[in-house]
């Protein structure tokens, strides 16, 4: 659904104040919904704006900054750790894919390798 432009958010606004007609009233009027003019009318009371919050939408990151400063040393100092353990040692509550991701924003390696000589096995067939 698209947003709403601010002349007709001002229009729903004003025309609540000015009581030309229940909340119901004016969103047939101005065809949206009830729940557009409860939410217009409750935005302004709590934050004294009408204009669109998409900017606060979405989930929140669980893994912030303090975080990654904690995850980059843990890697550093600890490279064979598992995402487990750095998750438990950067102290945040969240998935290991949510470390996974972290680690490949921020250009880190976790991948264990094996420091044994390679397998000399052949095809078995």
């Amino acid at each position: 659904m698209a947003t709403l432009s601010m002349d007709l958010r001002q229009r729903i606004v004003s025309a609540c104040d000015a009581g030309e007609g229940t909340h119901l009233a004016i969103a047939n009027r101005f065809k949206v919904s009830l729940g557009v003019v409860k939410k217009l009318l409750r935005q302004r009371r709590l934050i004294g704006s009408i204009a669109p919050l998409h900017k606060n939408a979405g989930r929140k990151p669980k893994i912030t900054a303090v975080h990654r400063r904690r995850l980059r040393e843990a890697v550093r100092r600890h490279p064979d750790w598992t995402l487990a353990r750095l998750r438990d040692a950067i102290r945040v509550e969240c998935s290991l894919t949510a470390v996974h991701y972290a680690l490949k924003d921020m250009g880190l390696s976790y991948k264990k390798r094996r420091s044994g000589p390679r397998s000399n096995a052949g095809p078995t067939c």
